[in-house]
């Protein structure tokens, strides 16, 4: 998508060079990374440099694919893949990324898994570039019908980051926006700050800059009100693990947004690639939800002029509590949309989505 008009992707192959944004500097910064050792990898992941289930999901593959070719042996590719697992435990795509190279190297000879595993990695990348400009044709659809109907600037709420940043390219639940836009709908959103690493003031919000399409900030509790007066027209999110029973996980702030939606009878879609779909968990319940650093919530970064900093908000010694993601259950959802389609939020109909999805790899 775009930067200041010029097209990037949040992960790109350079030379053999694996290189990112690094989401941590976003808005104030624009930096590129190098990804080099299987450490550097792991500490993108689990510091959020990329973020978002697809994209841990891509730079997980690459981190193995890489790994593999400094040292292909069996051992080697299995200690790689667990430490890669402790990085993010939520989203189900770096498990699903893994097992895919995993499962097609560790049956060839030694001196084919580099090529192999290189080749499977930028499949991943290429059709999560696809899958996610697929999900934007979808659910634009769905945006089409609403306007088709009212003739009126439709308003959208969404939560967290869910945009191309959170993918390769595209994204899940801006896709269809960012599709409706090109098609000259009118659209404006209401984007969640998203506390306490307020994703949406920092990064959905950029990223709607960049697209030109009309956005406005709001704290995260101002969602209720803006459907009870009549404000919102639909809520759309993303997620990082969906159960096959169409319960999903998504960041923290989600379930709340939700029951305001049902509440009002507004509709409330998610947006996903089938490779956020836990075909093994049977519901919500069973998902791990990570828990990270109270430091998220007692201190705040802000831009000085020679850089960013962080400050500490609340008094010392204040106890925290920080999960990452809620389970949204699946009565609360009106539609999922997925590459293949626009489906009901359980078991009978999600199926039809995995009777639809040809094999890639």
């Amino acid at each position: 998508m775009n930067v200041n008009d010029k097209k990037y992707s949040t992960i790109w192959l350079e030379k053999e060079q694996v290189k990112i944004i690094d989401q941590t500097k976003l808005p104030f910064q624009f930096r590129i990374d190098n990804l080099n050792s299987l450490d550097d990898f792991c500490l993108a992941i689990k510091n959020m440099k990329v973020r978002g289930a697809p994209l841990i999901g891509v730079t997980a593959a690459f981190a193995l694919a890489l790994e593999i070719k400094r040292n292909a042996r069996g051992q080697n590719i299995r200690f790689a893949i667990k430490k890669l697992l402790k990085t993010r435990p939520t989203a189900i795509n770096l498990k699903w990324a893994l097992e895919i190279i995993s499962n097609k190297v560790m049956d060839v000879d030694i001196s084919k898994r580099p090529k192999i595993a290189m080749e499977i990695a930028e499949n991943i990348r290429n059709k999560d570039i696809n899958d996610c400009k697929k999900i934007g044709e979808y659910g634009y659809t769905l945006l089409r019908h609403i306007y088709k109907k009212t003739k009126k600037r439709i308003n959208i709420l969404t939560h967290c980051n869910a945009g191309w940043l959170a993918t390769v390219d595209w994204g899940t639940a801006l896709s269809p926006i960012f599709y409706a836009n090109k098609k000259g709908i009118p659209l404006h959103i209401w984007v969640d700050e998203t506390r306490p690493r307020n994703q949406g003031a920092l990064l959905t919000a950029w990223e709607l800059k960049n697209e030109k399409i009309p956005y406005t900030v709001i704290v995260d509790n101002a969602g209720g009100y803006l459907m009870q007066n009549g404000d919102v027209d639909l809520c759309i999110v993303g997620s990082d693990r969906t159960t096959l029973n169409g319960d999903v996980c998504n960041k923290i702030g989600t379930y709340l947004k939700a029951l305001s939606a049902f509440e009002n009878k507004i509709p409330f879609y998610v947006a996903l690639p089938t490779s956020t779909i836990d075909k093994n968990l049977k519901s919500g319940n069973c998902i791990p939800i990570e828990t990270r650093s109270g430091d998220e919530l007692s201190k705040i970064s802000y831009k000085k002029i020679k850089g960013i900093e962080k400050i500490e908000i609340y008094f010392k010694g204040t106890k925290t509590f920080n999960p990452a993601f809620d389970v949204t259950p699946s009565k609360f959802i009106s539609k999922i949309i997925t590459e293949n389609g626009i489906f009901e939020a359980n078991q009978e109909s999600l199926k039809k989505n995995f009777s639809n999805n040809e094999e890639f790899f």
